[in-house]
Parts: structure tokens; C-alpha cells; sequence
């Protein structure tokens, strides 16, 4: 289990996640006091609900300030604080020549509770977070996470345009490429993987828990589907360069070479990064998979994220093509012709 008191990237995956952290505060039963269209709380209600001392919470605010005003806490001042002591004088027990107040929304309140390690109350929150995390994700995508990539409304057309250039590449192997026809597609494949990932199919199905027939490139994210259409065409091109200017095919090690090449190449570098980067992170944090690899470029996945794969701006995949199969049949058949 993930240990939040140690790891800031899963804290934040949880409070980006708006559908866990209302579930949390539906299960915990916590609502503070609402001012303008939030709950918030007061580092004594804070202390009193987790059961330690005002002190220690000063120390964290210390310790991880930066974090919590990230995620919420706020020091009131000024007309705000005026207005919000009217409202509250009767429960926050402050002197009322106070200039300055601190305040805890409910993301900064479950925040705390992810780094108190002395309570045994913010322990039981942490492990209610994981369970429902889970559960929150498993329910909006229909009970499993293997396709939730599809969910994006930027998948299909790039499903589609990495198809398209994936026959530029095997046509360029079929015709300039000495080997076996499986063989060589399928090593070459691979060293475009390693090169834009860091893996090779078989050990991105192992990271992934993928059945023998699942396919690969169904499971993978718009923006490493655009990425690997851009280095697909750029190795097709260079194969058939090569082939022209030598007149002889190529083999699979020199066409290894192309592609380490163009993995080094400046233009290719953002683009690699960022499907290193959408990787490492919406598996780590969607599928709790974990690409050792390219561990480094681990972030937090963003609340804009959530709401593409999880939120009201994703789609039902299944239902999309059923809806539009008969224009994707016809479009097939325009290609194949």
C-alpha cells in the first residue's frame, strides 16, 4: 500500500482527484464552516479532529507549507477576515483583534492528514483515501482500468493517424529491410518502444498485467500514440533514404542505428519527454502501474487530467464506435483501396 506520509506525488494524485476527495468527505462525515462556497476549518478544529496538539499542526504548516497553501490553506485577512468572524465568532474562539486567521479548505484538511504520522486518526483517514481512490476510478471507467486511455476524446483520431504511419514503417521494412517478416517488425518495433519508453513490448505487457492477446498500442495514451507516429514516419523515411542511396536493403542493426539516432535528435527530445512524462504518470497514478524505467519522470497527475479520463470530459469508447462504425468501416475501406 502507498505510504502518503512519505510520497508528495501520491498525496497530490489523490487531491487533483476531485470524485475521491468527495467521496472522502462523504464517508468521513466532515464539514467545517461554510464561507464563501467552501467548508474551511481552523487549526484547532484541525487539532481536535485528529487528535493532537496545535502545535504539532504548527509544525507541519512549517515543515510542508508550501504544499498545504497549494492545496488550500490560506491565511484570512482583512475585509475577509472581517466578514468571515461575523459569520464564526462563536465558534473559533479568537481574540477579536486577531489581524490575521489560518484557514484549512477541506483539500488542505485531508492534505495534513496524509503527513501526520502521530495520529492514529489520520491513519485510518489515509487508509479510507487509498480504498476509495480506488474504488472512485474502477466506478467511473466501468470496473477496470486496462482501456483507460480510450476514454479520451483525443484518442480515436490518434489511434488513427499512428495506423496511418505505422504502414509507411512496415511498408519501408517489408521492401528495404533484409530478415524474417515477423522477425524484423516486430524487433524493430520494439527498438522504437525502448527508444521512446525505455521498454519493449513484452516488458510493458509484464508492467501492465496485458494478456498475450491484448494489444499493445490500444493501451497507450494520444499524446505516446502521436509520438510514436512522428518517430515511426521519421525511421520509414530514413530506411527508404538509406535503401535509395545504397541500393542494397538495410539490415535490423542498421536500422537500429536510425533509430537511435533520432531518438537523440534536439527535435525529437520534448516530444519523448512529454510520453515519458504522460506514461509514467497517468499509469502510476490510473493503473497503478509503476514504469521503473522511467521512474524519473513520475509527476502528479493534474485535476484537468482526471477530468479528461474520469470527469465529464471523457467518453464511453464502446459506445462511440458502435455509434460510428459505419463510418469507420467506410473509411477503412477508402484506405484499403
Amino acid at each position: 500500500m502507498k505510504d502518503l506520509t512519505t510520497s508528495n506525488i501520491d498525496r497530490q494524485n489523490i487531491l487533483n482527484n476531485r470524485f475521491a476527495v468527495e467521496k472522502v468527505q462523504s464517508q468521513i462525515g466532515v464539514t467545517g464552516m461554510l464561507f464563501n462556497g467552501e467548508y474551511l476549518f481552523t487549526k484547532q478544529m484541525v487539532a481536535d479532529f485528529y487528535e493532537v496538539d496545535t502545535s504539532t499542526i504548527d509544525r507541519y504548516l512549517s515543515s510542508y507549507g508550501e504544499e498545504l497553501k497549494h492545496n488550500g490553506y490560506i491565511l484570512c485577512k482583512g475585509k475577509s477576515l472581517k466578514e468571515f468572524k461575523l459569520q464564526f465568532a462563536h465558534l473559533i474562539n479568537e481574540a477579536s483583534k486577531t489581524t490575521q486567521l489560518g484557514l484549512f479548505n477541506f483539500r488542505a484538511f485531508l492534505n495534513i492528514g496524509m503527513l501526520l504520522t502521530e495520529s492514529e486518526k489520520a491513519k485510518q483517514v489515509r487508509s479510507i483515501m487509498l480504498d476509495l481512490v480506488i474504488s472512485t476510478i474502477n466506478e467511473k471507467t466501468g470496473g477496470g482500468t486496462k482501456y483507460i486511455n480510450r476514454r479520451d476524446v483525443n484518442y480515436i483520431p490518434a489511434a488513427i493517424t499512428e495506423e496511418n504511419y505505422r504502414k509507411n514503417l512496415t511498408s519501408a521494412i517489408s521492401q528495404c529491410v533484409i530478415g524474417h517478416v515477423t522477425y524484423k517488425y516486430s524487433l524493430i518495433t520494439d527498438y522504437i518502444y525502448k527508444a521512446i519508453f525505455k521498454e519493449n513490448a513484452k516488458e510493458y505487457r509484464e508492467i501492465l498485467k496485458l494478456d498475450s492477446k491484448d494489444n499493445v498500442r490500444h493501451t497507450l495514451y494520444a499524446e505516446v500514440l502521436l509520438v510514436i507516429s512522428s518517430f515511426e514516419n521519421g525511421v520509414g523515411a530514413a530506411i527508404r533514404e538509406q535503401y535509395k542511396a545504397r541500393k542494397k536493403r538495410l539490415t535490423v542493426e542498421e536500422v537500429k542505428c536510425i533509430v537511435d539516432e533520432l531518438a537523440e535528435h534536439p527535435m525529437q527530445k520534448p516530444y519523448i519527454n512529454d510520453a515519458r512524462t504522460k506514461m509514467a504518470s497517468r499509469d502510476y497514478s490510473f493503473r497503478d502501474a509503476y514504469h521503473g524505467n522511467i521512474a524519473n519522470y513520475l509527476k502528479a497527475v493534474t485535476p484537468e487530467e482526471f477530468e479528461r479520463f474520469i470527469g465529464d470530459q471523457s467518453i464511453d469508447f464502446d459506445h462511440i464506435l458502435a455509434e460510428n462504425k459505419d463510418v469507420l468501416k467506410r473509411l477503412k475501406q477508402a484506405e484499403d483501396e
